[in-house]
């Protein structure tokens, strides 16, 4: 067997990252839809990011993507730290 040349293996890869992106699409809708249902948007008591961030484009598109950053920062944090931790965990039993 040999090294499969990148821009092979990006190509049989595609197909799952594209089915990936968009399944988490589908589930982010989904959570988002669910959200604004049932637990409601009263700004101060029940108010989530994301329906922040929603209502934040109505009237600030700055503060909407500010709010998208610090989302998205907090996103990349939380996987950062895990991904440290599993190392940790992995290299402590090895």
């Amino acid at each position: 067997m040999g090294d499969v040349p990148l821009r092979d293996g990006a190509g049989l890869a595609l197909p799952s990252f594209l089915g990936g992106a968009v399944t988490c699409w589908a589930r982010a809708l989904g959570e988002f839809g669910a959200t604004i249902m049932f637990a409601g948007s009263f700004q101060g008591r029940t108010q989530t990011m994301p329906l922040a961030i929603y209502a934040a484009l109505e009237s600030d598109l700055d503060a909407a993507l500010a709010l998208s950053a610090l989302l998205a920062l907090a996103a990349f944090g939380a996987l950062g730290l895990l991904r440290l931790g599993l190392r940790r965990t992995v290299s402590a039993d090895l």
